[in-house]
């Protein structure tokens, strides 16, 4: 791929960045690939015994205002795993707590808020959000690891359902009762809300960029409790307007859009305007591809539970992951979810390597350059089969 400037959907002219022709961007961008890339979500975490040991006790919040230890538990999949990318090691109500909400992390808990939204009146603790003032910390840390990284960083945000679920409701929920009343029960009230979150997601995203970072993703992780109806009408708006006013700030960034059990909203969240979808592990492979249609890429989408156990199985697994990506491009490897704290780092390993060895979605073999790749995987064997064939090429 040539250094020249790229032209955005708008046609504004997007500078060349650093990590244009690394295989996490190029696969983010529908574009043929040296491998499949892979990363992991929460891949900087819990199962690492450097994590642990780097972390320390105390809150979340408390190691994420910390710059030097932020860019150390970054890095330190990368470093162990060999990922093609490094996830900026955070938490979505970072901007809430940093405009003084009243929200923390628990520990084995998640975001607990003090005094949860209840009404207009609770608009006024939503403050816009000012990065150089309230978050420099995370300025600092992307502008470190902008530095120091070999693969790409992924900055990131929380989408407006989930952060918003989380602010009233004052902690996790099966159920989510109170934000679903909310939002059928006071429509403009919540409009207003999601607004004042979406406008902070935008500031805190927009100051990641501007830091180093190479690539966004957005964790509406429980928008996948609401009906395709609802979404479309409450939500996605909102979704909608962050990645349109981003991709108008930053022109080109490659973008990423997830939430966990979204199988029934995957084609509404590929209007949402970003570059891929992430898919959690509840619909095949191939059938998300189906369902986001041919211009987005697809971003999964292995059960983390199949991580527990032997290698057998997460192989078996994987390959079939590999196997139902197919050959086009625009696959990135990764987790249904995020890595679960018991998982052997060991099954990870193996499992980056397996993707490198084995994947096949958009390699330069021909791919995107007008001609057909057919791969065949035994999925027993990890034998392969590549046959050519004239025809069009792109992702489908």
């Amino acid at each position: 791929m040539s250094n020249a400037a790229l032209r955005a959907p708008g046609g504004a002219a997007q500078a060349p960045g650093r990590f244009d022709d690394s295989p996490f961007v190029r696969a983010c961008r529908g574009q043929s690939v040296s491998r499949v890339p892979v990363w992991f979500m929460r891949q900087a975490g819990r199962s690492l015994p450097e994590y642990r040991a780097a972390r320390g006790p105390g809150s979340i919040l408390d190691a994420i205002a910390q710059p030097d230890l932020v860019a150390e538990l970054t890095s330190q999949p990368v470093d162990r795993y060999g990922t093609d990318a490094a996830i900026f090691f955070s938490d979505i109500v970072v901007p809430a707590a940093a405009v003084g909400f009243g929200v923390d992390v628990a520990p084995g808990t998640g975001p607990v808020v003090s005094e949860p939204f209840r009404s207009a009146a609770d608009l006024a603790r939503l403050r816009p959000l000012e990065p150089e003032t309230d978050t420099p910390y995370v300025i600092e840390a992307v502008q470190l690891l902008s530095r120091s990284l070999s693969v790409p960083l992924i900055g990131f945000a929380g989408g407006p359902f989930t952060v918003a679920s989380y602010l009233v409701e004052g902690g996790p929920s099966k159920n989510f009762t109170k934000v679903k009343a909310l939002m059928h029960a006071d429509p403009a009230l919540w409009h207003d809300l999601v607004e004042r979150l979406t406008d902070m997601a935008l500031a805190s995203l927009r100051s990641q960029l501007d830091a180093g970072a190479s690539a966004i993703q957005v964790f509406d992780s429980w928008a996948g409790i609401l009906t395709p109806t609802h979404y479309a009408e409450l939500v996605l708006p909102a979704t909608r307007r962050l990645f349109a006013d981003l991709e108008s700030s930053h022109p080109g960034t490659p973008t990423i859009l997830f939430g966990v059990g979204t199988g029934e909203l995957l084609g509404l969240m590929a209007t949402a305007g970003t570059s891929a979808v992430g898919v959690d592990w509840r619909v095949p492979l191939d059938e998300a591809r189906l369902r986001v249609g041919p211009t987005k890429a697809v971003q999964g989408n292995l059960d983390p539970a199949l991580c527990l156990g032997s290698w057998e199985v997460a192989a078996a697994e994987t390959r079939e992951i590999l196997v139902r990506a197919g050959t086009a491009p625009g696959h990135i490897f990764n987790l249904g979810h995020g890595v679960l704290p018991e998982t052997d780092p060991g099954i990870l390993e193996q499992v980056v390597e397996l993707v490198h060895r084995e994947g096949h979605a958009g390699l330069d073999v021909n791919v995107g350059l007008g001609v057909d790749v057919d791969v065949e995987v035994d999925v027993d064997v990890g034998a392969t089969r590549i046959d050519v064939d004239d025809g069009a090429g792109g992702m489908e």
